[in-house]
This record gives C-alpha cells, structure tokens and sequence, in this order.
C-alpha cells in the first residue's frame, strides 16, 4: 500500500506592494496652559503651647478650720462661778428679798396654803438646771429650735473643735438654732447653746467656732446661769414695780381731772402709801432704782470675760472679724447721717447689757500681739 500523500502548504502568493491605508490621528490641541499658582501668604509662626493643668480649687478662707478627730483632755473643773458670775448673783439681792416680800404677802392671804406657795418659790429656781425645763425655755422664751441634719453635721465638728480646746464635755452641752438672719448667739441656763441659723450658713468655721466658744466662755464663768437665776426670782417685784407705775400714771392722769386741792390729796395719800412701804422694808425699793444699772455693767463685764475665753482658745482673730461684721450690721441698719454713736443718750449706754465695739476690740489687742 501507498501511504496517504502529505499534505503541502500553500504556495506564498506575491507581496503586496502597497501598505495598508493609515487612518486619521486624532488632532493635536494646543496645551492648556496650567493655572497660576495662588501667592503664598506668610504663615503664623509656630508657638508652643502651654502644658495643660487641671483648674485649680477655690482657695479656701482664711479662717476655716482644719477639723479633725483627736484625742480630747478633759480638764478637772470644767465649769464654775467668776467674779462676774458671782458678782450679778449679789447684786438681784435686793431684787430677791422685794419679791420674797411680795410673795410673802400674797401668801399671808392664802392661809396654810400660803407657806407651800412660799417654799414652791424658793424650790423653783432650781428647775432652770432641769434638761426638761431647759427645753421650755429654750423652746418658748428664747424662740429656738432643734437643728436639722444639715445644721447639726456642720455644728457638731465645730463644737467638738471648741471643746476640745477647752477641755470640756461637749455632750453635756444642747445645741440650738435660732431662724434669724441676723448674726448673734445665745448662752442660758445650764446647757443651752443657740446660734442663728445665718451664723451656721455663713459664717466659715473659724469663725463659727469663735461665736460658740463666746457661748461657752458664759457657761464656764457660770453667767448663763446666774443671769437667768437673778431674772427668775426678780420676776415678782418686777410685776409689783409695773402696776406701782401704772397706779402712778392713773393716778397723774385722774388728778389732771380734779382741782388743785382734790389732785393733791391723792398725790399725798398716794406718796405715804410709797414712803410706808419704803420705811417697812428699810429702804430697800430704793435700791431697785439703782440696781438695773449695776447689773447691766456686771453684764458687760461677762460679755468681755467671755471673750478673753474665746481668745484665750486661740479664736481672737475671728472673733474681732465677727466684732467688725456685726458693727458693719448696726451701722447699715442706722438712718442715714446717723451716728452709731449719736443713736443713744446716755442712760441707754449705762442700760447696754454688751460694751460697745471699740471696748472689745480693745481688751482682745493683747491676744492678737505675736508671741514671743
């Protein structure tokens, strides 16, 4: 067999001689020409910025105190009677032995019911030691009230500061609170201790604690209690001593009705009825018309021993700022062009129950002094 044939390729044509057509470019646009560049402006300079530091706290004033728990002395004698104390007792003699007549001779009416009503009396003085009693007190004569939470958690570490540094059971003490926008304080009986309530929301603690070592400097020197022992027994010839002058104004008041003669027969009658009474008890009403001043200067004696107490703790330069803020009140409070000092005369000056504010200022300059 003959194997198949091998297929050959095809024969090469010729060459074409022309080449293929060319077809049209695209046409050549001019350039746009590029955009000017913007003129560089000169820029701030660099500067380097300042740490950052977390905003710094109020600084606190000047005379706030550090209150920390410590360790408390309790001094021996804690409270007693000074020569103010002891002094105000002997001066409501007089005022005792008139009521003692005063009661007697309503007693003398009564019969045997009479002596009890006497030695009830006498008895009674004892009470304002009573805690039971001091509440009465507090609560209706004096206008006060409890402290709330809020007050208490900002009174009760200020209080333990004044006693720490006093040496005293603070405990034995009840702090009240009196609704008064004014800045003033209040020492009676055995254990009572009232601020207002502007002095527990404004004041800083220091100065808070030199109000209330004021207060505590009365119980110490025992003039809250004196003061309000002398008050209590005068209590019956001051109820005498008010209706002798309201007889005395009826009587000026109906004479201006009657003739010269008829006037001054009841003048009469009524002034041998005075001098009897006074001729009975050997002069001893006489001694009323002088009293009153007597104990408002043994008054102010108190007030400067319980500043010294005050000071004495360490708290003079607060209490001369509480001095300075409680000036600066009475002068607001003045009329304008009128003078603190122009305002009274001098019967009231000798009638104040508190020197006036130079005096104190004035026995406080030798705790201010630095010590050597």
């Amino acid at each position: 067999m003959t194997p198949p044939p091998t297929p050959q390729p095809d024969p090469q044509g010729p060459a074409d001689p022309t080449p293929p057509p060319a077809y049209p470019q695209e046409p050549q646009y001019p350039g746009t020409p590029a955009a000017p560049a913007a003129p560089s402006y000169p820029q701030e300079p660099q500067y380097p910025q300042e740490p950052y530091s977390p905003p710094q706290p109020p600084q606190p004033h000047p005379h706030e105190l550090t209150l920390d728990q410590r360790r408390v002395h309790l001094a021996e004698r804690q409270r007693g009677a000074d020569a103010a104390a002891i002094g105000g007792l002997f001066l409501h003699v007089p005022n005792f032995l008139c009521s003692l007549v005063i009661v007697g001779m309503v007693a003398l009416f009564l019969g045997g019911i009479g002596l009890i009503l006497v030695l009830l009396w006498l008895l009674s003085g004892l009470l304002i030691f009573n805690r039971a009693a001091e509440g009465v007190i507090a609560r209706h004569l004096l206008r006060l009230r409890y402290p709330t939470q809020q007050e208490l958690a900002r009174l009760q570490p200020v209080w333990h500061e004044v006693t720490a540094r006093a040496g005293v059971e603070g405990r034995t003490y009840q702090l009240w609170i009196e609704d008064s926008d004014d800045l003033n304080a209040v020492a009676a009986a055995g254990h009572i201790v009232g601020v207002t309530r502007f002095a527990v929301d404004r004041l800083p603690s220091g100065q808070l604690a030199a109000v209330l070592a004021h207060e505590l400097g009365h119980h110490i020197g025992g003039h809250s209690w004196s003061t309000l022992l002398g008050y209590w027994y005068a209590l019956p010839g001051r109820l005498a001593w008010r209706v002798v002058r309201g007889a005395a104004a009826g009587v000026r008041r109906f004479s201006g009705c009657l003739s010269c003669f008829g006037a001054g027969l009841i003048i009469m009658v009524f002034g041998g009825l005075v001098a009897a009474t006074v001729q009975t008890l050997y002069g001893l009403p006489l001694l009323l018309l002088v009293m009153p001043y007597a104990i408002a200067a043994t008054g102010r004696r108190a007030e400067l021993r319980a500043d010294q107490q005050a000071a004495a703790l360490g708290f003079a330069p607060m209490l001369v700022e509480v001095l300075d803020q409680m000036e600066r009140a009475e002068h607001s409070a003045l009329p304008l062009g009128t003078h603190a000092g122009h305002q009274q005369d001098s019967r009231a000056r000798l009638l104040a129950s508190h020197p006036d504010h130079h005096t104190r200022l004035h026995h406080l300059q030798p705790y201010l002094r630095p010590r050597a």
